[in-house]
């Protein structure tokens, strides 16, 4: 079979570079094109050179449908409105879309949902890494388990980092209002500030860290009376992301059109 076609979006970033070297590491798919912003200094660069390998022939523009015409399946880890648009385009094309762009709203998703019934294969997570999705099980079985237990998810990342809860810590919140039959828009406690009185009861709170170059820690604690337990991730290098992408992206070009999650990549929800 011949090597999946795929483009990056987002090409200067950290997690499109890493991407990028994913792609051209990877056995099977073939860094087909990659574009950032009009203006970014990487426009016109080699990909190959610019993740530190040889000279790849698949130099960075700055024009989208150019670089998706062609293509079968683009790696997107960009903001909101990016993917949006970029998902518009990949259900005209019946493109393989990995969508790892975090702080969407509501509207947002429902919008790239909507290009997946038109004809996309769109993989979104907020993690592409096995253990976080490994996690995310545990913490649904933890939370149905000791029901009278306070929930509080705490998460780290870089000072460059734009949206807060991230998406992972908003993932492992979903995890855990599954495990207690309830919605998390309804018992989510964002904001702790001032006198706010005493927790309230069957909350799920979240805080959130930046600083320096952290790529991601996560950590769920659940408080009980007289024990806590804690269940954590730390992710030590981006390419574990990455690699997981390329490998939604292979997943997903056997799929029929449609909205998955990384569950459905890795056969938890079989």
């Amino acid at each position: 079979m011949p090597d999946l076609k795929v483009a990056i979006a987002g090409a200067g970033g950290q997690m499109g570079r890493a991407n990028m070297l994913a792609v051209l590491q990877t056995p099977g798919v073939a860094l087909y094109s990659a574009f950032d912003r009009i203006g970014a200094p990487v426009i016109g660069k080699d990909a190959g050179e610019l993740v530190g390998l040889e000279t790849s022939d698949v130099l960075i523009v700055d024009h989208v449908e150019a670089a998706l015409a062609g293509a079968q399946a683009i790696i997107d880890f960009t903001a909101p409105a990016n993917s949006v648009a970029i998902a518009r385009l990949a259900a005209e094309r019946g493109m393989v879309h990995i969508v790892g762009t975090t702080g969407c709203t509501v509207e947002d998703d429902e919008a790239i949902r909507k290009a997946a019934r038109a004809g996309a294969r769109i993989v979104k997570a907020g993690n592409f890494s096995l253990g976080v999705n490994l996690l995310l099980g545990l913490v649904e079985q933890a939370a149905r388990a000791l029901p009278g237990f306070d929930v509080e998810i705490l998460e780290m990342h870089h000072n460059r980092k734009v949206d807060a809860p991230s998406g992972t810590a908003l993932m492992l919140g979903e995890a855990a209002a599954r495990g207690r039959n309830i919605t998390l828009s309804d018992y989510s406690a964002r904001v702790r500030d001032g006198h706010t009185g005493a927790r309230q009861e069957g909350t799920i709170g979240f805080a959130s860290l930046r600083g320096g170059n952290v790529i991601g820690e996560h950590s769920v604690i659940l408080a009980g009376p007289s024990e806590r337990i804690e269940i954590r991730h730390i992710a030590d290098n981006r390419a574990l992301f990455a690699e997981g992408a390329v490998r939604a992206a292979l997943w997903a070009q056997q799929q029929k059109p449609g909205f998955y999650s990384m569950a459905d990549v890795l056969g938890f929800n079989s």
